[in-house]
């Protein structure tokens, strides 16, 4: 069975990662997963990530004991499930960080700090913890749904960065230095490259990661961006995966078919999502996903400037002109066969099948295209018997077709 060694590795960083927090003499910022983490961590911020906590509930299935404690304070169930969840599992106080790490809990904050590049929920979400917590909050709100990001967007933003400075120098007790702004910018910008690589390396058959790897081996670059330690891991990962491609290894030696993902993973559902693509010979390579923690803009020549440009130039804060070029792009260049779009049911801004995207994109590009309805944690709205067959239709008939096409 293929396996990729860094794996190992990859666990052992974050168990650290977790660990860490044990140290209640460190300064703890919250910060959303495409939010400032470069600017917190120049003040020497610690910094965990509500997204991350969400994800691991919804990953460990506890999301759906937890969601109901958070409806209970009018949180709607068609909200972000990451929120619900998270909120949920403060107010019952459970959490697969106690089990795994020892931890009660995520750490207590000294700072709470949001980007709505994403979505609104976010600045919800924290404002609930500010409340809870009596704990200070900043934030971001970038121009959302852009099709070209301007340099007005960027004068924005960037005012916005540096109206966070006066909050972080009072939570962290440290004067903002420059230079080391520019050096997590710079650390960021080489492991955002390297995991770009990676990702990259799924542009050969057969690849040597799937989307479903990549959903793992993400984590210090959502969590660690900013620090050696993640760059350090994707020069590990990538110098194996290209190994991998040299010896013409990949973990489907057969791919009768290139899918690309778009939208959410189904946390709940990696295992057997990975194993039935897998069992149809079915190759997953890319993501909007996966993709979204690639900051090509990154400057440390100017901090501001290029981190404004990063964050609010990401795919979910495009409009839908903007997102179709970019998609287009990525279909040529990772040879896809086929689309999945995931309509998740809590998370609105990450579900590009509303409006008629698939369509667009079938007939745009040629190529066919399916949508599955369910969730990033609240398993209550999956079908998994449904989505299977509709799953297995849809890879025989890009299989037949080809087929044909011979």
């Amino acid at each position: 069975m293929y396996k990729i060694q860094s794996a190992k590795l990859l666990k052992e960083i974050m168990t650290n990662y977790f660990l860490g927090f044990k140290d209640t003499s460190k300064k703890i910022a919250w910060c959303t997963s495409v939010g400032p983490a470069e600017l917190l961590r120049s003040f020497g911020f610690e910094v965990h990530f509500p997204e991350n906590h969400g994800a691991l509930l919804g990953a460990t299935r506890t999301a759906g004991d937890l969601i109901p404690e958070s409806s209970k304070l009018g949180y709607s169930n068609e909200i972000c499930s990451y929120l619900t969840a998270d909120i949920g599992s403060f107010l019952k106080k459970q959490t697969p960080l106690q089990e795994h790490y020892g931890l009660e809990g995520p750490p207590k904050p000294d700072l709470l700090v949001y980007n709505t590049n994403q979505c609104r929920e976010v600045q919800d979400w924290l404002t609930f913890y500010a409340k809870e917590l009596n704990c200070p909050i900043v934030g971001i709100t970038p121009p959302r749904h852009v099709n070209e990001v301007t340099d007005a967007h960027i004068d924005d933003v960037s005012e916005q960065f540096k109206d966070m400075i006066p909050a972080c120098e009072k939570a962290s007790g440290q004067k903002f230095n420059i230079d080391k702004f520019r050096e997590t910018i710079k650390l960021s910008k080489e492991a955002t490259d390297l995991w770009k690589k990676v990702l990259w390396t799924a542009t050969v058959s057969p690849s040597p990661i799937s989307f479903f790897d990549a959903t793992i081996h993400m984590g210090p670059i959502v969590v660690l961006r900013g620090t050696q330690i993640a760059k350090d891991y994707y020069e590990i990962l990538l110098k194996e995966l290209e190994e991998n491609v040299s010896n013409k290894i990949g973990f489907l030696p057969e791919e009768r078919s290139r899918i690309y993902w778009d939208g959410m993973p189904i946390w709940g559902k990696l295992r057997p999502m990975s194993d039935l693509f897998l069992q149809n010979n079915a190759a997953v390579v890319a993501s909007t996903y996966c993709n979204s923690w690639v900051f090509d803009a990154f400057d440390p020549r100017h901090p501001f400037e290029s981190s404004a440009r990063a964050y609010t130039e990401i795919f979910i804060n495009r409009s839908d002109e903007a997102k179709e070029k970019i998609l287009a792009k990525l279909v040529k260049d990772f040879r896809i066969d086929g689309m999945i779009f995931h309509d998740a049911k809590t998370c609105a801004n990450n579900s590009n099948s509303r409006f008629g995207m698939p369509q667009r994109i079938s007939k745009s590009l040629g190529i066919p295209t399916l949508t599955i309805e369910a969730d990033l944690c609240d398993l209550r709205f999956y079908s998994e018997g449904q989505s299977i067959t509709k799953i297995e239709t849809f890879l025989e008939q890009i299989e037949s077709a080809k087929t044909v096409n011979r």
